[in-house]
């Protein structure tokens, strides 16, 4: 542990911010647990209105920080091609 009280107070809150930032990242990926749920359900009315959710949780991450841009957009790709092939699947 520091013994200079700003870097005690810097350790402090790193530990507050990784519990958050883990909190979102959790969120994400139950968001896409849930949505690759529906879609190996074939459940197309339930990953349809899913799919909108999922893109808005993913996004909120990136521009908390959480995700870089690139890996948002590849996540968001690959939900999107996953419900286009449930649609084609029909």
């Amino acid at each position: 542990m520091a013994n200079i009280a700003s870097q005690k107070k810097r350790a402090e809150l790193s530990a507050t911010q990784n519990i958050v930032n883990n909190s979102k990242r959790s969120r994400v990926k139950t968001a896409i647990k849930k949505y690759e749920n529906a879609v190996n359900a074939k459940d197309v009315e339930l990953a349809k209105s899913l799919l909108p959710l999922t893109i808005s949780i993913i996004d909120k991450a990136k521009s908390d920080g959480i995700y870089k841009a690139n890996t948002a957009s590849r996540k968001v790709a690959r939900l999107s091609k996953l419900y286009s092939t449930l649609l084609t699947a029909q």
